[in-house]
């Protein structure tokens, strides 16, 4: 019997497909690097200068440390913060443009940009500390957008960056502050680690992690940023029903992907593409179809109900269906051999970015004060693929599911809100004090292949449904769920337990929505999930608890990114249990293991988890909700008895 590769039976029919056509996909590729160094798997494999690379052999004399004498400790450790820092950087820059955009439409020099929702507009700006009494909403705009900047390229290091300081408790601020990982500016941060991991700087295993922390805190900042200027230019989404998996694709159509992480351009291409649909039909089409893949197809998902192609690991597939004209690619988790599968069939790939460039693809390079004309541009090469298309090779699986998603923290506390309007989050409070719902894990992160595709995703999702725990998803993991039909009222019905479904009865009762709601709330792409930290530190308050109290955990099933390293580690800062479901490249150092799972415990009141097999991962997280919950019924019950005497 075959090793299976992925639970997707559309993903499973087009690799069929690749055989065929004798095209080596990702999955190919992973085999192929098997077995994998154990050096660089447990992360005790230093590169950082010319002198190696220096492969730690523990027991053998002269080989148990590196060259320059660097122990494992420190060479783990700085492996280990240069993912943060990369990640940190991929997120922050992300913002860092979406900020630009949104100064240059408050400056009146961009018009193709503008303000859709005001009304976030305002929420941020009273946050952060921008004054709004009486004033005109593009100077408004202008200060908001200012302020962001300014979380760039501050130098001053006693003070501090203001998202952070705008959106997290004060417990959470104090405990930066007293353990020195309170950043100050983002590329200082970055710069400042990338510096301290250099050969011959920091040693000190601890010194480099609290280094890493205050960088992972920037990526949070970064996130935020990105994530409500985002909304100030495209709207909040609310939410949406739509469809996933590769038969959203349609063989009649013009299909273009929508693939990578920054919304400036795809918002562009819907934008275009509802103007432009009889430029199609002029060419033989029935019209324009755009689909979704990885956090660019999550953001024009959240908030234009864009269907869901596929997530990072099959992205190649998506070509394989002979029916995608073009793949519109920006930034971040876009695999150079796209290029490669579409040499096979009439594909353009068409790249955005002057940061990301593939040999061979066509590249529009983004201007943001003409992003209309370039959306139409690209559009238009679409529509000419169109008609170069081979028609028997068409293969378009015909799967999809149902989506409910749009799921934004606006959207969530509106829904709550038509049961408890005086204090929304109440709702979900009474719930878990109540019994009926356990608690809450948000699903995360990535594809990994040295797994089933998808498999981890959702079969933790279902078993803590099962154990009647709220699931919020985002990233490619909502993704999975998605495509594998966990994203509506149905899988509810099919997996939830029984508490869970009474929660959900009583908020489809009062929703007033057109469909069910689904197993898990999509709240967006990766860059997006500081929506589900803001919804989390709304419950601690409610519940008068710090955050590593309340019953929540953060897994990230099938974790691959420099950018899930740095989300996990400011998710451990702010006090969240996370579970990793691929051994991490820290257990090459046993020190270094240990204060990242135990360790950080005491200091945040979070910690690292590693667990490859699912159920006993869910396992895991049930029993740390159960612990948390328990510890705050006792503490109540303690309280109550102290008042009663």
């Amino acid at each position: 019997m075959s090793e299976q590769r992925t639970i997707d039976v559309a993903a499973t029919q087009m690799l069929d497909k690749a055989k065929e056509i004798g095209f080596l996909t990702t999955f190919d590729r992973a085999k192929a690097q098997e077995p994998r160094c154990t050096f660089g798997n447990t992360g005790i494999c230093c590169r950082i200068c010319l002198q190696g690379p220096c492969r730690i052999l523990p027991k053998k004399p002269g080989g148990n440390k590196g060259i320059c004498g660097a122990a494992d400790y420190t060479i783990v450790a700085r492996n280990t913060v240069r993912y943060i820092a990369g990640g940190a950087a991929a997120h922050s820059d992300h913002g860092r443009e979406i900020a630009q955009v949104l100064l240059h439409v408050a400056e009146g020099h961009n018009h193709d940009y503008k303000i859709t929702d005001a009304d976030k507009l305002m929420r941020v700006a009273k946050n952060i500390g921008v004054e709004t009494e009486g004033r005109d909403v593009m100077d408004i705009c202008k200060d908001v957008a200012s302020a962001a900047l300014a979380e760039f390229g501050r130098v001053d290091e006693t003070q501090e960056l203001t998202w952070l300081n705008a959106y997290s408790p004060e417990e959470r601020l104090d405990v930066w502050r007293k353990t020195t990982i309170m950043p100050a500016g983002i590329n200082l941060s970055l710069a400042k680690l990338l510096h301290q991991t250099h050969i011959g700087v920091d040693a000190d295993p601890i010194n480099i992690i609290f280094g890493g922390l205050k960088a992972a805190l920037c990526d949070f900042n970064g996130q935020h940023l990105a994530t409500d200027l985002s909304d100030i230019l495209f709207g909040t989404g609310v939410p949406v029903v739509t469809e996933a998996n590769l038969g959203a694709i349609k063989a009649d159509k013009v299909n273009i992907a929508l693939h990578g992480h920054n919304p400036l351009l795809s918002q562009m291409v819907v934008n275009a593409a509802k103007e432009m649909q009889d430029e199609a039909k002029a060419a033989g089409a029935a019209g324009i179809n755009l689909v979704g893949i990885c956090c660019t197809g999550n953001e024009v998902l959240t908030r234009e109900g864009v269907a869901i192609a596929t997530n990072f690991a099959t992205q190649e597939l998506a070509v394989m269906t002979g029916a995608m004209d073009a793949m519109v690619v920006d930034v971040q988790c876009i695999m150079p051999s796209l290029r490669s599968a579409a040499e096979c069939f009439h594909t353009k790939i068409i790249t955005t970015m002057p940061i990301m460039k593939i040999p061979g693809s066509y590249h529009f390079a983004f201007d943001e004060d003409h992003a209309v004309d370039s959306a139409k541009e690209i559009i238009r090469l679409a529509i000419e693929a169109y008609k170069n298309r081979d028609q028997a090779q068409v293969n378009i699986p015909n799967i999809k599911n149902k989506v409910v998603a749009g799921f934004t923290l606006e959207a969530i506390l509106n829904i709550f809100g038509k049961i408890n309007p005086e204090n929304p989050i109440r709702v979900i409070v009474d719930a878990m004090e109540a019994g009926e719902i356990k608690g809450i894990a948000a699903l995360i992160g990535c594809n990994n292949l040295k797994g089933t595709h998808d498999h981890n995703h959702t079969a933790m999702a279902r078993e803590l449904a099962k154990n009647d725990i709220f699931l919020l998803a985002g990233g490619c993991s909502a993704q999975a769920h998605a495509l594998a039909g966990l994203m509506n009222g149905d899988a509810v019905k099919e997996y939830a337990g029984e508490g869970l479904k009474k929660f959900y009865a009583r908020l489809n009762a009062a929703a007033g929505l057109t469909e069910e709601l689904p197993l898990m709330f999509h709240t967006g792409s990766c860059v997006d999930y500081s929506r589900q930290q803001d919804f989390i530190n709304l419950v601690a308050k409610e519940m008068g608890v710090s955050i590593p109290e309340v019953p929540y955990v953060v897994s990230a099933p099938e974790a691959m990114s420099e950018k899930a390293v740095a989300i996990g580690s400011w998710n451990v800062a702010y006090g969240n249990a996370v579970h990793v479901g691929v051994i991490a490249p820290t257990v090459g150092s046993q020190l270094v293991n240990d204060v990242v799972t135990k360790v950080a415990e005491d200091v945040f009141g979070g910690f690292f988890f590693w667990e490859p097999d699912a159920l006993k991962a869910a396992a895991r997280t049930v029993e740390i909700i159960e612990e948390r919950s328990w510890k705050i019924a006792m503490r109540k019950k303690a309280l109550q008895a102290q008042e009663a005497e």
